[in-house]
């Protein structure tokens, strides 16, 4: 007994010996006696961001990094070298001199990093590094700590902070922009970036890919940027900008501090606001800034304008013609529109205005922010190069003046009262032909009947029709109706290859790759020889380059026929057609509509029925009760045909064939098929009333809620 004391003793030296160990891996400040060494960080005072040495997944490279404490995989928000790694961090180290310049030093002590500086010497005395609970990496001075010398804020990587200035400081040059990442393992600096254009005193914030415009936003216009109306304050944020001499920059601040925010330019180029969730441990959407086909620059040319929704998305602004028709009606506005009507630039001219607009590019502009809006139209008409003109700021009754030169570019229809206007100048004959069409109202007067624009595919040839029609959805679905009984095998089988077929050519062999979004029954139209037709492009969107996937906040479409991917996290691709295309040949086989969405109760869910059956080796059970089938190949045909609407219709869009594949296997009896796995939104009936878990059915990308959605 008497050694008992001397064990209890021994155990709490121990254990304190263990407490300061692990205090000393995680601590609160850098000093020029306490460098930062590979297996410690620094936290923040309330541990919401951490500060050390990471290496990415796939990776065997090191950085020195912030990221949030609580992510279970170092979600990083910023990263000091990212194009100096550290090939070995056993030996690094990161120090601070008595200038407050940090330096990180590799196992040869060789300069890998250090922080920017103003070049001004005896900056600072007993510098200390401090990394702060919004994510600020700052060094302060221990006699004036309110005062900093250098902050990471300063120099943004990928992810934009709360807090966090994008813009310039004029007078030292310092351009705070995000630049990507090479890849998800690579930090080094990719090809995409946002920045602040501050040409012309009238700066937007421009996203491009290299030296290509891929977006703007359009100009601040004392509530939000022209172009983008989700960018302004809201119960979650504040956005502000600010022009004051020197310093132009826009910035996000949030009302409610316990919130972590950021703008997040992913390596393939999304620009998303995303807010991080503590019960999930991960980010979720806010909204996409880039968020549909009308956001990507410069799409209808010049002259054109363009309105996400209509079913053609791109027209020329009134008064002007397509350059080419041929090509416009190939979905190709690049070209643009020319006016039908010179301009006499002899004060004759008139200006046509257009409201709740994204006004054109500023590249060649002219402001003055303390004219009226009748002194700006006056200067306008002055110049003959002079082609539009907009208020700068539109509160109020609306001030200041920006005039536009040359052709206008990159012009957006938005909803009422999201945008502001713009005045396009006409020739005086435009404007009396204006003022006839539109009976003085400034807006069109629509007909009785319904101006449908349809998009057909036949074959491998792409026709756009224009048609007055009324719309009488009741009377075509019964039509249809009555019409099934009289499909035998042989023509559904026509129309599967012939919707086969023309999803090929938009996906591959269109000059534009085009995502129908929303393929389903009704929106296959038929002929009287029973040819089928995909109609309806009203959400479709176009791909370009390299491009295989999109986001979209605003989930829209017919529940029975969207994927998984897209209803979860709002991702579309040509795989999301290609499942709902399997739905569609699942339908055509059956004769009976999938209604079955995620687990309502009482829903037929096509997609499980035919998976029962299919595993249960009674397929054959699937086939509409009134259709014919003309003898054994037309069995086999059958089979082939739901084993390929099944493989469409897998839950991970990476094991749904493409479209080429699925062309060869319809139209092949030799191909061997590989077997299908589980569908997407299948209610498995052995399974409790909640379904199966999440991360069966939402395994993939990241983490999305949602706020619309929408269906057709």
């Amino acid at each position: 007994m008497e050694g008992a004391p001397v064990l209890l003793v021994f155990a709490f030296v121990s254990l304190q010996q263990l407490l300061c160990i692990c205090s000393a891996n995680s601590r609160l400040t850098l000093t020029l006696t306490q460098p930062l060494l590979p297996n410690q960080t620094l936290l923040s005072p309330a541990k919401i961001f951490e500060f050390g040495f990471f290496t990415p997944a796939n990776s065997n490279r090191w950085y020195l990094g912030i990221w949030l404490q609580k992510s279970p995989t170092k979600s990083i928000v910023w990263v000091a070298n990212r194009n100096s790694p550290l090939r070995n961090s056993s030996s690094a180290v990161l120090n601070i001199n008595n200038n407050g310049d940090l330096i990180l030093l590799n196992q040869t002590n060789q300069v890998i990093w250090s922080s920017p500086n103003d070049g001004t010497p005896g900056r600072t005395q007993n510098p200390i590094v401090r990394l702060l609970d919004n994510g600020n990496l700052i060094v302060v001075s221990s006699e004036d700590p309110k005062r900093f010398i250098w902050q990471s804020y300063d120099y943004p990587t990928d992810s934009l902070l709360v807090g966090m200035k994008m813009g310039w400081d004029l007078r030292s040059g310092l351009n705070r922009k995000l630049t990507s990442w090479k890849s998800s393992d690579d930090p080094s600096m990719g090809d995409f970036v946002y920045e602040m254009n501050p040409a012309h005193r009238l700066p937007e914030l421009i996203f491009r890919n290299g030296s290509v415009k891929l977006f703007r936003s359009g100009p601040w216009n004392g509530v939000q940027y022209s172009g983008t109306p989700d960018v302004k304050s809201n119960a979650m944020y504040k956005f502000i900008f600010v022009d004051q001499g020197k310093d132009l920059y826009g910035e996000a601040m949030s009302n409610d501090d316990s919130v972590v925010s950021r703008l997040f330019l992913s390596p393939s180029g999304l620009l998303l606001r995303q807010t991080w969730n503590d019960k999930i441990l991960d980010w979720v959407l806010a909204f996409n800034l880039v968020k549909d086909i009308c956001d990507r620059y410069g799409l209808c040319g010049v002259y054109g304008i363009c309105n996400i929704d209509e079913p053609f998305v791109c027209k020329c602004i009134e008064g002007f013609e397509q350059k080419s028709a041929d090509d416009w009606n190939r979905a190709d506005w690049s070209g643009g529109c020319r006016r039908r009507t010179a301009l006499d630039c002899n004060n004759r001219d008139g200006f046509q205005r257009f409201s709740s607009v994204k006004v054109p590019d500023t590249a060649f502009s002219w402001v003055d922010k303390n004219m009226s809006l009748g002194e700006c139209q006056i200067k306008c008409l002055k110049n003959c190069s002079c082609t539009a003109y907009s208020n700068t700021d539109i509160r109020g009754s609306g001030s200041g003046c920006v005039l536009w030169f040359g052709d206008l570019i990159d012009i957006r229809e938005l909803s009422e009262g999201a945008g502001q206007d713009l005045y396009v100048r006409l020739a005086a004959s435009e404007l009396g032909a204006q003022v006839v069409q539109h009976g003085g109202s400034g807006k069109k007067k629509r007909p009785v009947a319904v101006l449908a624009s349809i998009i057909v595919v036949v074959g491998t040839l792409l026709v756009i029709l224009t048609v007055w029609c009324f719309i009488k959805r009741t009377k075509w679905r019964k039509k249809d109706q009555a019409r099934s009984k009289l499909l035998s095998w042989r023509k559904r089988l026509d129309i599967i290859n012939g919707v086969a077929l023309g999803l090929l050519y938009l996906h591959r062999d269109s000059r534009l790759r085009i995502i129908h979004r929303d393929l389903k029954a009704a929106n296959v139209l038929l002929d009287n020889e029973m040819n089928p037709k995909i109609s309806d492009f009203g959400l479709a969107r176009i791909f370009g380059g390299d491009e295989t996937e999109a986001n979209t906040r605003r989930v829209v479409g017919t529940y029975g026929y969207m994927s998984p991917e897209y209803v979860a996290h709002g991702l579309f691709s040509m795989k999301s057609d290609i499942f709902s295309f399997g739905v569609l040949i699942l339908e055509i086989v059956s004769g009976k509509q999938n209604k079955g969405f995620y687990y309502r109760g009482g829903d037929f869910n096509l997609l499980g029925h035919a998976w029962n059956l299919w595993n249960e080796d009674k397929t054959l059970e699937l086939v509409d009760g009134v259709m014919v089938m003309e003898d054994e190949l037309s069995r086999c045909e059958v089979l082939r045909c739901i084993q390929v609407g099944l493989l469409c219709v897998q839950q991970r869009p990476d094991d749904r064939p493409t479209m080429p594949s699925v062309v060869m296997m319809l139209g092949s009896d030799t191909t061997n098929l590989p077997q299908p796995k589980h569908p997407g939104f299948y209610y498995d009936r052995s399974c409790t009333d909640e379904g199966p878990s999440s991360s069966e059915n939402f395994s993939y990308g990241n983490k999305v809620s949602f706020t619309q959605l929408e269906g057709r």
